[in-house]
């Protein structure tokens, strides 16, 4: 009995640990415990998979291949999640990542114990703590690849500028996990200074993953904010000459009837008001600074997003495409503004 609750234990501890520190309220616990399930049904995919390759593949082999398989198919739901912009920022793809990994590694922990040799109690513990954190932490370095990925696609999309140095980080990462994997499948030592190896690598991956994140959060955040709050300023000016994105605004004109770019104006300083008020949530949130919204300011969020979409809705499709280089939401936009409207929709009592 002692030997189940030691391969439960690492996953529980995870839970309980992340319910107690996500202040963000990134991801609830019921949505927490679909992701280790997810995880449970990957493993259970493996083993079938596994039982049937087996007996034609040579053990050598498979230690190489397998964990190629088992990350690949940890990663169909992290990809959908990712995908649906699920995943935006670098806590929240850990989180994810971590619970389907924790999830596998459930399976997999009992799964030794019930058709493994007889082992002792601490060895079991150390054993299960070790495979855990492999899981785990290939999972989140793989949620992470992905939701980078997810974002230079949008770049792409949006007609942005994407650097060599990030595709190319993007592909290492990848490439990473499953190596990581198969190095520690391929290498059998003493359980206790397995875990501790496999604990520096992980750690030591994740904060340089984690360091790569923020600067490029940073730079969504000051570059990308400096520069609304000035066309934000010109706007209310009169003065759209002054700025890039004011100049393209006054080019595409012609292309609109006065009433309709008349619309394009309230439309695009609509979307700059509620970015700026997103991303500045987002930084006091990430400063630690719990200041909640008065229901005034709630009330004139909620009114000025029923009215962006309003006039979304108006403008059309041809007239969103044309001003698509200044109304162009990110994943990371998205997620920020919808942590905003989410705030604001929770109208505290008076």
């Amino acid at each position: 009995m002692m030997s189940f609750v030691a391969a439960l234990l690492p996953v529980a501890i995870y839970i309980f640990v992340v319910y107690k520190l996500d202040s963000f309220s990134l991801i609830s616990v019921r949505g927490l415990l679909t992701l280790v399930f997810l995880g449970i049904l990957a493993a259970l995919a493996c083993f079938g998979l596994f039982s049937l390759t087996g007996k034609y593949m040579p053990e050598n082999t498979s230690d190489y291949v397998n964990p190629v398989v088992e990350e690949l198919i940890k990663a169909i739901s992290l990809f959908w999640m990712a995908r649906r912009k699920k995943m935006v920022f670098f806590i929240d793809s850990v989180i994810c990542g971590a619970a389907v990994g924790g999830g596998f590694s459930i399976l997999e922990n009992l799964f030794y114990l019930l058709f493994g040799e007889s082992l002792g109690l601490g060895t079991v513990l150390f054993r299960g703590l070790e495979v855990a954190l492999i899981h785990m932490g290939c999972s989140a370095i793989l949620a992470v690849v992905l939701m980078m990925a997810v974002r230079l696609v949008n770049l792409v999309q949006t007609g942005q500028q994407v650097k060599g140095a990030h595709t190319l980080i993007t592909c290492l990462l990848f490439i990473t996990a499953p190596v990581l994997h198969v190095l520690h499948n391929s290498f059998h030592a003493n359980p206790i200074i397995q875990f501790v190896v496999v604990l520096g690598v992980m750690a030591l991956l994740l904060v340089v993953i984690y360091q790569y994140d923020c600067d490029m959060i940073h730079q969504w955040l000051d570059t990308g904010l400096d520069t609304q709050v000035r066309l934000l300023l010109n706007i209310r000016e009169g003065q759209l000459g002054d700025t890039a994105t004011g100049k393209f605004l006054v080019s595409v004109k012609e292309n609109f009837p006065p009433v309709v770019f008349f619309d394009v104006i309230c439309y695009v300083q609509l979307y700059i008001e509620l970015s700026v008020a997103a991303k500045s949530r987002f930084m006091m949130r990430e400063a630690g600074i719990d200041d909640p919204l008065e229901n005034a300011a709630k009330e004139l969020y909620l009114s000025q997003y029923e009215e962006f979409k309003a006039i979304e809705k108006r403008l059309g499709k041809s007239a969103r495409m044309t001003i698509s280089p200044v109304v162009r939401m990110s994943p990371a936009d998205r997620k920020s503004l919808d942590d905003l409207l989410k705030e604001c929709r929770s109208l505290s009592s008076v």
